[in-house]
């Protein structure tokens, strides 16, 4: 399980008080207050609830539990100019795919800052196995020149300053000489070639999965709009990650714009925000828990769980349509 550490203050801001109800309501919700103070909350997220690893994700999540308004639906503005990313073939062999989204219309401040890299940690480390399995980047989209591309190239040609670094190194340098690069240096150190982002300027923007750049992958206080993405082995698993990811910075107030993904002469649109549809039936339910709920029942008690449902529309059926939202 992983240990999710909130802002008391910030969380009651969208749950209410925590007083000794709320504290056995969020028991009850299956996420255990580990421990507490005036000034933060510790809960315990189990593995299948990475959604959860936010103050967004975890507020919106406890809030239909609680009863409280509908289940959040999310909206994905088109593509603008050069809203565009291109997967070239030279990055297949390491890291072949990535999804992307661009946000705008934030205000940060330092604790909201905090929230974002803490939710991109918590990611890496529980969905992302340690970043074996996915890595996120996040960048100020007012220093890169759109469109982006995903190549690989020698260690040795790949040049910048990493993040918190004094001085620009090449890709193998970094993972010698930066702590992060030290850490996570297994993940990449059996490739001829290493995986990056590179703007329409040439400049470097990551080494996924390792280490961001200062110059272009740094966000602060000023920033207001943000690149964002997902590179990884699965890519369904990267799109879940990402929608996490811009659901999240939705909740702070930003707006999601999808950009055009172009992989070997085939184009998609990411990220894709549409719920996914799972047909049951109320009779097979009633059965298995040895209950007799009416549809009515089933529909409120999914949509606490922060599922909405829809009537099956052939007239032969009495079965329900389950609309899992997309960050699940």
């Amino acid at each position: 399980m992983t240990i999710l550490t909130l802002n008391k203050k910030e969380l009651e801001k969208k749950i209410g008080k925590i007083d000794e109800k709320i504290k056995n309501k969020i028991d009850m919700f299956g996420t255990p207050i580990d421990s507490e103070n005036d000034n933060q909350i510790n809960i315990e997220i189990f593995p299948n609830r990475p959604d959860l690893l936010s103050l967004q994700g975890f507020s919106r999540s406890f809030n239909n539990f609680l009863g409280k308004g509908k289940v959040n639906e999310y909206k994905v503005e088109k593509p603008e100019k050069n809203y565009k990313v291109i997967i070239e073939k030279s990055v297949k062999k390491v890291r072949p795919y990535t999804v992307c989204a661009i946000v705008k219309g934030l205000n940060f401040n330092d604790e909201k800052i905090k929230e974002i890299i803490d939710l991109q940690e918590k990611i890496h480390s529980n969905y992302g196995r340690n970043r074996k399995k996915l890595a996120v980047g996040v960048y100020p989209l007012e220093e890169i020149k759109l469109p982006i591309k995903f190549l690989a190239k020698k260690p040795e040609e790949i040049k910048f300053q990493p993040l918190d670094f004094t001085k620009e190194v090449n890709g193998r340098q970094i993972l010698v000489q930066h702590p992060v690069g030290r850490e996570y240096a297994h993940l990449l150190k059996d490739y001829e070639v290493f995986p990056i982002f590179e703007d329409a300027k040439g400049d470097v923007l990551s080494m996924p999965p390792i280490i961001n750049s200062e110059k272009t992958g740094k966000i602060n206080e000023k920033t207001k709009e943000i690149f964002i993405e997902c590179s990884g082995f699965n890519k369904e698993y990267l799109k879940k990650a990402l929608n996490m990811i811009v659901c999240a910075l939705t909740d702070l107030g930003g707006k999601i714009y999808s950009m055009e993904i172009e992989d070997e002469n085939k184009k998609f649109i990411s990220p894709n925000l549409e719920s996914e549809k799972m047909q049951f039936s109320i009779d097979y339910i009633n059965k298995n828990l040895g209950l007799d709920l009416t549809d009515k029942e089933i529909i409120k008690n999914l949509e606490k769980m922060g599922i909405s449902c829809e009537k099956n529309k052939s007239e032969k059926s009495n079965d329900l349509i389950a609309l899992i939202p997309p960050y699940r």
